[in-house]
């Protein structure tokens, strides 16, 4: 018999090889983005896969119009708190924009501050082919990297806005061969984003580590979302969202109701005063 008094046992941790082992298995990978830890703590505590700490910050916490301005420093920051917060979910820090792209050296230097600084698990960057000798150098110096294929978002100047990929004549084939080549380098999971839901199945079948999809139809090994658009807590969301709740609503109403409150004097009462 237990003993009720003992510590509870501390839940596993999430590993990378974990994520290899749900696709063998067929078991779907859950994972949100978190930016702070009060959410991290939630997501964490009800048994979410993947914690991703987003350069989508940008455009959801910072009111910037894209995710291109999201500095390391921005990262580095918000990474902190969501390590910080939890237990059992595997962190993945984005590299933002500007800090990986010139070189395999930079995307180093910039995983290394992700990894030692902010405490992230694993790294994510976008790019395909570009940047295998990227995700090579940084696997090969213990630093686990998950890719991101299809509508990559700091790209977006150069793909016209937020489109969908893999379409047209020999974009699939494209999209397999970037895949690949990021298997084949080391990454450990791969997102895709915005792609056709068949084409998208047609990578997951052939890649041995798992996709995880936005945007990609139900056939990747694991789903993932901006945790403001799974929650209703944004007045806009993507078609490929679902909102799971009304944030937005219920946090309009709370904020209300106490601005009501003070106005007339009814807080703070009694019960929330200290006496002599």
């Amino acid at each position: 018999m237990s003993d009720p008094t003992a510590a509870p046992t501390p839940p596993r941790r999430v590993r990378v090889h974990h994520l290899r082992a749900a696709k063998e298995r067929g078991e779907r990978i859950t994972m949100l983005t978190a930016y702070d830890a009060p959410t991290a703590q939630i997501f964490d505590e009800v048994g979410t896969d993947v914690l991703l700490v987003g350069d989508s910050l940008g455009d959801n916490f910072y009111g910037h119009p894209t995710t291109i301005p999201v500095t390391v420093e921005d990262m580095i920051h918000h990474t902190r708190a969501v390590t910080g917060a939890v237990r059992r979910a595997l962190v993945v820090a984005d590299l933002p924009f500007g800090s990986y792209e010139a070189s395999p050296q930079q995307a180093h230097a910039t995983a290394v501050r992700m990894l030692k600084e902010a405490g992230a698990h694993a790294v994510k960057f976008e790019g395909g082919q570009r940047v295998v000798e990227h995700v090579r150098l940084l696997t090969g110096a213990g630093i686990p990297v998950m890719g991101h294929l299809g509508f990559t978002p700091q790209s977006e100047n150069v793909l016209g806005g937020k489109r969908v990929q893999g379409r047209g004549e020999g974009a699939a084939e494209r999209l397999s061969a970037d895949a690949l080549a990021l298997q084949e380098a080391g990454a450990f999971a791969i997102v895709l984003e915005m792609v056709p839901a068949p084409i998208a199945a047609q990578v997951t079948e052939i890649l041995s580590v798992p996709t995880i999809g936005i945007g990609a139809g139900p056939q990747c090994d694991g789903q993932v979302l901006v945790w403001p658009d799974m929650a209703g807590l944004s007045d806009w969301s993507p078609r490929f969202a679902k909102r799971y709740g009304r944030l937005r609503e219920a946090l309009t109403d709370a904020t209300r109701a106490y601005l009501e409150d003070v106005r007339s004097g009814g807080f703070p009462g009694e019960e929330h005063s200290f006496a002599e």
